[in-house]
């Protein structure tokens, strides 16, 4: 069945002779309001700011949206009444008049629905009681599973066999028809692709370029797996247990679906490699949600630019939704906090609460005790979880993970004479010695030693030293209150009295 038709039926049933189809796709959106008019033995017609009328003969002033819909007014008849390009006209205080007027009119006439067709619409006042709204929703798998048997008849070279073109049909999702046409387009062109991985990452690397036009909601490609982790042993086992339950398949089974976590800690601990790392082994795109855009009212209304958001994220389903230092945007007391973010805050709660499964929230934050208590409950999380300061054994293993993609031998290295003077590094700042001791090497003309980086690791002073106070205040809050995520720790957590 046509998921718009299901999505448009209840307000049929329920008689709204006023109702405004909200989607960026017409000619779906006709599709499927000709099959449900095709079941009442309606017919429908439409009017464009540019032809009028369909059917009746051309008036360059059946153009002009008042006389349109006075023409309608003036002589009702059962069918579907389908006008694409009413909503940039509304700000006009005769249109919202004869609008309301023909309504009234079309409210007694069997049969007879008015349809607005828009990609968007903001209702004047007037009007938002009496225009029943209906976002309609984007293809489904096996809409989609149909549109790419269409482009893979163009390319009869390229194998795909029943399982691919499944996981395909799921990768396309939160695009439209014409989008997905597009993109399988590219991917069947690049030639073969027998295996998942490289399918999926067209995929998702043409996905990135037509959702770059939504600025705050940024596609992060796959760079780091869960073996660029360094520590964090229990985050990343927490994390490779539920690999196998975020699929359709433990979905379909009734198996409980992960649906977020909370991570919080020191800065440059590994909280937003952990969140890359989590899409990436779980072989779902990754998006990143900046909330200081969605603020920035670059986009339209705060409240509606994340609206929009959540529903493209919605629609990009199986998908990790990253909200880096989430207690920048939603950390607030009453006392500061502004109409928008408050509204936002609110729809925010409501969302976590009833989002539909599939979409995996990995939140970050540094400063926690900010965030209110409603975000932090259990229900919205699956878990909360506290990075702190590497210990040695973690910090091993960090120096070995960059020496490595820095071209070093970590093998042929003592690690170990790095670990004393590296006490209370963060991940970040090991990285950093690593990088610029490299730097160092290239430009003499040599490979990295082990020399050059103790020379960074001796004159760096680390960020638990010149915020010791701030960093105590993190991990005296996270005492008891958050799973810690790395099995040992440098020192206790809880700040000796």
């Amino acid at each position: 069945m046509h998921p718009m038709m299901e999505a448009i039926r209840p307000a049929l049933l329920g008689r709204y002779p006023l109702i405004a189809l909200i989607t960026p796709e017409e000619d779906r959106a006709l599709e499927a309001l000709r099959g449900l008019a095709a079941e009442r033995n309606l017919g429908v017609r439409c009017w464009s700011c540019v032809d009028g009328w369909e059917g009746e003969a051309w008036d360059e002033a059946r153009r002009d949206p008042v006389l349109a819909l006075r023409a309608l007014r003036d002589a009702p008849a059962p069918g579907f009444h389908v006008m694409k390009d009413l909503h940039p006209f509304l700000a006009r205080a005769d249109v919202v008049r004869v609008l309301r007027d023909t309504r009234a009119v079309l409210a007694k006439t069997a049969g007879a629905h008015l349809f607005l067709l828009t990609p968007q619409i903001e209702l004047p006042e007037d009007l938002a009681k009496d225009v029943f709204r209906i976002r309609l929703p984007l293809p489904s798998p096996e809409e989609l599973a149909v549109e790419i048997e269409r482009v893979h008849a163009d390319y009869p070279a390229v194998a795909l066999s029943e399982e691919l073109r499944s996981t395909l049909a799921l990768a396309l999702r939160g695009l439209t028809l014409d989008e997905a046409r597009h993109v399988m387009h590219a991917v069947f062109a690049g030639g073969d692709i027998n295996e998942e991985g490289q399918a999926l990452d067209r995929i998702f690397a043409a996905k990135e370029a037509l959702l770059r036009r939504e600025g705050f909601l940024r596609y992060v490609p796959h760079t780091r797996s869960l073996d660029a982790v360094g520590g964090l042993e229990v985050l990343r086992e927490w994390a490779i247990k539920r690999r196998d339950l975020f699929t359709r398949r433990a979905l379909d089974a009734g198996l409980p679906v992960p649906r977020g976590v909370l991570i919080m800690g020191i800065s440059g601990c590994g909280k937003s490699l952990s969140a890359k790392a989590i899409a990436a082994l779980w072989r779902v795109p990754l998006f990143r949600l900046d909330m200081n855009l969605v603020f920035s009212g670059l986009y339209g209304s705060p409240e509606a630019a994340f609206h929009r958001a959540l529903e493209t994220v919605e629609a990009l389903a199986p998908v990790v939704l990253w909200i880096d230092e989430i207690e920048n945007a939603l950390g607030m007391t009453s006392q500061s906090a502004t109409v928008e973010q408050s509204l936002t805050f609110s729809s925010f709660l409501t969302w976590m609460q009833e989002r539909p499964p599939l979409v995996f929230v990995a939140a970050t934050a540094n400063r926690i005790e900010t965030l209110p208590a409603e975000i932090i409950r259990k229900g919205r999380f699956d878990e909360v979880f506290f990075c702190d300061l590497p210990g040695p054994d973690e910090r091993r293993e960090i120096f070995r993970i960059h020496l490595r993609l820095n071209g070093a031998d970590p093998d042929c290295m003592d690690v170990d004479r790095l670990l004393h003077s590296t006490e209370g590094w963060t991940g970040a700042e090991i990285e950093q010695a690593v990088i610029s001791a490299r730097i160092d090497a290239h430009q003499e003309g040599r490979a990295m030693t082990l020399e050059d980086v103790r020379r960074y690791t001796v004159r760096m002073i680390p960020l638990s030293t010149t915020m010791s106070e701030q960093i105590a205040a993190i991990r005296d809050w996270a005492y008891n209150r958050a799973l810690r995520a790395s099995r040992a720790a440098p020192r206790p957590l809880k700040p000796e009295r």
